[in-house]
């Protein structure tokens, strides 16, 4: 009897128009909700937890996720769904990021190149609560370090606008990478998480001028007002460029490894030969590799016709080596059109490479003249988040290279 009742309903016009809407909306509570947009998260590294912005765009199956450098956007190149869980895959780094909602949060886990899992949660970016005024804290300053073999002073580059503060810690290895936070009443709270290299930094004024500078919730430093570091008797940071020297300078400086393919290339090949050579020595694991390599990319591509050839000698896990996939993906993420040589494994640096002596840092580059003599090295690399430091490094990068091309 319910059968014919109800098709004798359906048979009315306005009932069959009411059904066209009602079923499409219930439909629509039942899918998920939507992940798009942007958020305030955080990874946890051991007890440490490390606060950053994440931002999801598009819908569907046409989801991508992304850190951030400063304004720089690392996103990721595939992304899949297993079950109710998102992956967001950044194969240049061998890591993925799988989550899941749950009432407009987000948790899951990162899972990084050496299988390092970091638990990862986050919820929707609100405004931020009104803080009472901060005290200003932007400029340059100078970190006293104690215990470190190769270095007395760090540089802590802050800039700010009120209550909010970003940061780089600039070493002789590279940049910490941007870390952004805001004032909390006592300090300055902030965090870096770019797929790589997450770091918690605490900015604290002291009564005195000065900032005590926590990292990673364990190591705590005093921070000088770079002007009035000399005067208080700090050292000066490490000068990068006199940091690594070659045992003997008047010697070519000689290579010798397979590219990604397996072909050996060698500096004795016809396409180095009266060339300026750039020589990087990094590995696709290397934060500070993946800034520098995109602005090799476009000084090769500017002077390559001049003369100019670029190789990066790629040290590896020995997982990685294995397979080449990351470092492969490196290439692709980057458009890397120059050699790129798999050198070996990291810990076999100083038996692969013996004449550099203090070869202690990733990236380290080598500028070799026409005749093969190394002209100068430069260790470390200070990406976009130093600053005016990147701009001069890139500046002064741009200024030997032209300055050795213009050699006969």
């Amino acid at each position: 009897m319910c059968a014919p009742y109800w098709r004798d309903l359906l048979a009315l016009p306005w009932l069959r128009i009411l059904c066209l809407f009602a079923l499409p909306c219930l439909a629509g509570c039942r899918r998920a909700p939507s992940v798009s947009g942007a958020w305030d998260a955080s990874v946890s590294v051991g007890s440490t937890i490390v606060p950053f912005r994440f931002v999801v765009e598009g819908d569907g199956a046409d989801l991508r996720g992304s850190f951030f450098n400063g304004n720089d956007k690392i996103t990721s190149t595939t992304t899949h769904a297993k079950g109710e869980t998102i992956v967001f895959s950044y194969p240049e780094y061998g890591s993925t990021l799988a989550v899941r909602s749950a009432k407009e949060r987000l948790e899951g886990t990162y899972t990084y190149t050496n299988e390092v899992v970091y638990p990862f949660e986050a919820q929707r970016i609100r405004p931020a609560p009104t803080r009472s005024a901060a005290p200003t804290i932007a400029g340059l300053w100078t970190v006293e370090v104690t215990g470190k073999k190769n270095e007395q002073a760090w540089r802590l580059i802050v800039g700010q606008s009120g209550a909010d503060v970003s940061a780089s810690i600039l070493r002789l290895d590279g940049d910490s990478g941007a870390a952004t936070g805001r004032y909390d009443g006592h300090k300055f709270v902030l965090g870096h998480f770019s797929g790589a290299r997450p770091l918690r930094l605490e900015l604290t004024p002291q009564a005195d001028g000065t900032l005590t500078v926590e990292l990673d919730s364990y190591y705590t430093y005093r921070a000088v007002r770079a002007e009035e570091s000399l005067a208080k008797g700090l050292p000066e940071p490490a000068d990068p460029s006199q940091f690594t020297r070659l045992e003997n300078p008047t010697a070519p400086f000689a290579f010798s490894f397979p590219d990604i393919d397996g072909r050996i290339v060698s500096n004795t090949d016809r396409r180095f030969q009266h060339k300026v050579v750039i020589v990087s020595i990094g590995g696709s694991w290397c934060p500070g590799c993946h800034d520098e390599v995109r602005f090799l990319v476009d000084l090769h591509r500017k002077y390559h016709d001049r003369g100019l050839e670029v190789v990066f000698l790629s040290f590896e896990e020995a997982r990685e080596l294995k397979t080449l996939d990351r470092l492969r993906a490196f290439v692709t993420r980057y458009h890397v059109d120059f050699p790129v040589l798999v050198a070996g494994d990291t810990r076999l640096v100083r038996l692969k490479l013996p004449e550099i002596v203090n070869l202690e840092a990733f990236p380290t580059t080598l500028y070799v003249g026409r005749d093969g003599i190394v002209r100068g090295i430069h260790t470390g690399f200070a990406g976009t988040a130093t600053g005016s430091f990147h701009q001069s490094l890139t500046g002064e990068m741009t200024v030997t290279v032209e300055r050795l091309l213009a050699e006969p």
